[in-house]
């Protein structure tokens, strides 16, 4: 999206009718887990794409606190919907694929029942006697309206951000037979203090609009516009960056609005609270806020690892870095849990200078999209989810879009690794880059494989292949990791470029019974001569361009000098192969391996 000035995710959104939505009432009266009961409950959804025979290729979307069914166009004559470059024909989320359901959530303004509809008991809107609801009930009518009303036994993925992410969680936990994969975007398992106070102060000024007229103001001229217009000017705060912001600034355009508007940013809030009051409504707003607020999965990491405990799905979990309403270790803790509970996940945290609203917008779609569209086909791997059986479209119109198989290069070290690792063994891969090491292992027929890896790129390219990836950064610690919880962990030729070595090393021994390490060997003759001859610095990087002030290496050690660490540390060297990788050979210990090998690779035990 272009930096105009009014550029926002909200752009697209407007009140108009929408086209293409049905709706359906649930059967029965719906049980509030707070106690009260609501009758006539109606769903209002959307469908993009074709459900199969066999009912497995279908998508439930989640949408946010301010969004509604309308996630994408249906044809050129709709209008653009909030995810529109996230949900189509051939985008991420591929309609000719899959089968797409979004629905309105309770309590909301866009046809499910909320606080404008009519209370059947006094025969005017429910306003603020809207019965208050938890992100649990709002669950409960998406699980009913995907099983009953579909007859789809088991969504075949489950995409959430935001408050959609609360969702996302709640199902995995909740109703864990009924998902094969859940992709939960800028979430976390609550909100934070700092964020519910904003909460507070928008409902303070939907509250104290003179016009609120205590939430019956439906039959009145004027409704609570000046609170509710507010209200979104300080939520929208919190989805920008503070960089974001500060391009809203560089502008000296002014709008036409009751509010102040001396300075560009307050033209900019203006113009979005304006805006906002002409599709949604105030005590909508109120009552999904308070829902967002109370949302809390669990007390403790310990009980949020319980409770992941319970879901049967694969994970895959994105943050921004700029992102403050979820900042990125509120995501990072749902990762940390789902490893702790021995769940499949992946995660990154996408570099952004948009904040919240990066999720939902193209820079940052054009890359995490390609995370989410590699991760859905990757789930395409479980054999009892059926997507090729009834494609939805031409295959000759619509090619695949796998990424070609990654042609393994054939490397000693790593087939010498590889002999220390007996099959089946569990193994973490520090550094994991693309995934080549994890891949042979996954070649071999090992299964229980997971990467650690801070270059985003590689972290995308890792999911394209189907590897489980952590994109953190080791040298900060590797708390996510329980005691012993891999038989291996492995750190390939990356020690070099490790900063904080004794923590990293200590972590491996920590997580794994055995750790493995190999690093280029900085006493090998040739890279003594380079710098005894031509007094230039020795180079392992060999990538294109990299020289001594450019490179990741930040360390140049030799064996001698890692023996004397693992003397220093108490650490148990088990196995050494020192390898001349030109000649690929082995060079035995008699034969000074510090002078005539490049590469060496030490097992270790405490």
């Amino acid at each position: 999206m272009a930096d105009d000035f009014f550029d926002s995710s909200d752009n697209d959104r407007s009140n108009k009718p929408l086209l293409h939505a049905e709706s359906w009432t649930l059967p029965e009266p719906l049980s509030l887990e707070g106690g009260g009961v609501l009758d006539n409950v109606t769903v209002v959804y959307e469908t993009y794409g074709k459900l199969n025979a066999e009912k497995s290729n279908a998508i439930f979307i989640c949408h946010a606190l301010s969004g509604d069914s309308h996630v994408a166009s249906h044809d050129s004559d709709d209008d653009p919907g909030w995810w529109e470059l996230m949900v189509g024909p051939g985008k991420p989320i591929d309609t000719n694929r899959y089968f797409v359901v979004c629905a309105n959530i309770l309590g909301g303004c866009r046809g499910t029942t909320g606080p404008e509809d009519i209370n059947p008991a006094t025969g005017i809107p429910y306003g603020k006697d809207f019965p208050a609801i938890c992100i649990a009930d709002i669950v409960n009518v998406n699980h009913k309206l995907i099983c009953d009303h579909f007859g789809i036994p088991s969504l075949f993925a489950l995409v959430g951000g935001s408050l959609g992410g609360f969702m996302a969680l709640d199902w995995a936990v909740r109703y864990p037979d009924t998902l094969y994969g859940s992709i939960m975007i800028a979430t976390g398992a609550r909100l934070s203090q700092q964020s519910r106070a904003f909460d507070v102060i928008a409902r303070n000024a939907i509250t104290s609009d003179p016009n609120f007229c205590d939430g019956q103001y439906y039959d009145k001229i004027v409704g609570p516009k000046k609170g509710l217009a507010i209200a979104r000017q300080l939520g929208h705060i919190t989805y920008l960056s503070r960089e974001a912001m500060n391009r809203k600034s560089a502008s000296d355009r002014k709008v036409d609005s009751p509010f102040e508007t001396i300075y560009p940013v307050g033209s900019y809030l203006a113009h979005q609270g304006d805006k906002f009051v002409e599709r949604f409504d105030a005590n909508s707003y109120c009552t999904l806020s308070i829902a967002l607020d109370d949302y809390n999965q669990s007390q403790t990491f310990e009980d949020l690892t319980e409770d992941l405990k319970k879901s049967r799905c694969r994970w895959l979990c994105v943050s921004f870095s700029s992102d403050w309403l979820f900042v990125p270790s509120q995501t990072k803790e749902i990762v940390d849990a789902a490893l702790a509970a021995g769940k499949e996940v992946s995660y990154c945290n996408v570099a952004s200078e948009a904040g919240h609203d990066g999720f939902l917008l193209k820079p940052e779609i054009d890359f995490y999209g390609q995370l989410v569209s590699a991760f859905l086909r990757n789930l395409e791997s479980n054999p009892q989810v059926g997507v090729h059986k009834e494609p939805n479209a031409d295959p000759a119109e619509f090619p695949e879009k796998r990424p070609v198989p990654y042609r393994l290069k054939h490397r000693i070290d790593f087939d010498r690794i590889l002999e220390l690792i007996p099959p089946g063994k569990s193994v973490l891969d520090l550094g994991c880059g693309k995934g080549e090491l994890l891949l042979r292992l996954r070649q071999r027929g090992d299964d229980v494989l997971l990467g650690v890896e801070l270059e985003q790129k590689c972290v995308l390219h890792c999911i394209q292949h189907d590897l489980n990836v952590i994109h953190t950064d080791m040298d900060k610690g590797l708390r996510s990791f329980r005691d012993n919880q891999f038989d291996f962990v492995v750190l390939s030729k990356t020690l070099q470029t490790v900063r904080n070595v004794e923590l990293v090393l200590s972590e491996m021994l920590r997580i794994g019974k055995t750790a493995i390490v190999s690093f280029p060997n900085f006493g090998y003759h040739r890279f003594r001569t380079q710098l005894e001859m031509f007094g230039t610095a020795p180079q392992t990087d060999t990538r294109p361009g990299r020289k001594w002030f450019n490179t990741n290496d930040v360390r140049f050690l030799t064996i001698a000098d890692f023996r004397e660490l693992c003397n220093v540390k108490r650490y148990r060297i088990q196995k050494m192969i020192a390898l001349d990788t030109e000649r690929e050979i082995e060079i035995p210990e008699e034969e000074s391996p510090n002078v005539l090998a490049d590469v060496a690779i030490i097992a270790l035990t405490k």
